[in-house]
């Protein structure tokens, strides 16, 4: 547990394993903070050196109302641990600036896995009728500053999935779910804004030269599988994974089956 600084931020970090091992840096959703990851580190931190953090907005970093980076972020928090290299892992937004960083750092990153996530500048696509009438709800509780509902809709929408009825899931993960977006309605009224890459990542990635793992849970949204199919087409060194009974979180679901994908896939490559 531990903080570094940068400019107009605190940014809060954990890290686990050996630093002498291969890097591994895991980037959270935009509905959770790095305890998402907390079934897996245990596993992974075996033989590599996971690193993880909040995000600015997100648990427990802070940020003043400034522009900034997310790539900067990564790349101070490397260099604050002296590490050169690093596979990075990312969930959902997570999983889309994992994508920027290999882009726009390609000599720090040795891998890249995305989970539910895709390139910036991703066009937008048609959605289902259940789908949009989801979006509905979230924009209404938006406009009418309803953050605790907006919080919870957030999880019912990704983590739970459209397409599933909640009273069928295990109760543990749905418990999971609501608790892992909680902490980052203390942010709500922070007015800190992301830099987006420019270029965009969506007609740069072919350019990612690394193995790449990309990742979707069967349960997701329509955006998702079309990022993935995209995603996959494009990374010249790709492999695809996907989670029958899973939607935006696999890691948190399942988390003993995600493991176990990652790290067979993280020997294979050598990572």
């Amino acid at each position: 547990m531990a903080r570094f600084d940068v400019p107009g931020a605190s940014i809060y970090y954990e890290t686990d394993g050996d630093p002498a091992s291969p890097a591994l840096l895991l980037i959270h959703a935009g509905i959770a903070t790095l305890r998402m990851w907390d079934p897996i580190v245990p596993t992974l931190a075996r033989d590599h050196y996971v690193i993880r953090l909040d995000c600015r907005g997100f648990g427990e970093s802070t940020t003043d109302d400034v522009e900034f980076s997310n790539n900067d972020d990564i790349l101070a928090l490397l260099d604050h641990l002296g590490v050169e290299k690093a596979t990075i892992l990312g969930c959902s937004r997570g999983g889309q600036i994992a994508i920027d960083f290999a882009v726009e750092h390609p000599s720090r990153v040795s891998g890249l896995i995305v989970v539910g996530g895709g390139p910036s500048g991703f066009p937008d696509i048609d959605l289902t009728p259940e789908e949009d009438a989801m979006f509905d709800r979230l924009d209404l509780a938006f406009e009418q500053a309803e953050w605790e509902k907006l919080n919870r809709l957030e999880v019912e929408l990704w983590a739970l999935g459209v397409s599933r009825d909640p009273a069928e899931l295990d109760p543990d993960f749905v418990r999971t779910a609501y608790a892992l977006n909680e902490p980052n309605l203390r942010h709500v009224g922070a007015k800190a804004k992301p830099i987006p890459l420019e270029p965009p990542s969506y007609d740069r990635v072919t350019d990612i030269a690394v193995p790449a793992l990309i990742a979707v849970g069967d349960h997701d949204l329509s955006e998702t599988f079309a990022e993935f199919e995209y995603l996959l087409s494009t990374i010249p060194e790709s492999d695809g994974a996907r989670f029958a009974h899973s939607a935006h979180l696999p890691s948190v679901e399942h988390p003993a089956e995600f493991a176990q994908v990652v790290h067979r896939w993280l020997s294979q490559h050598n990572l």
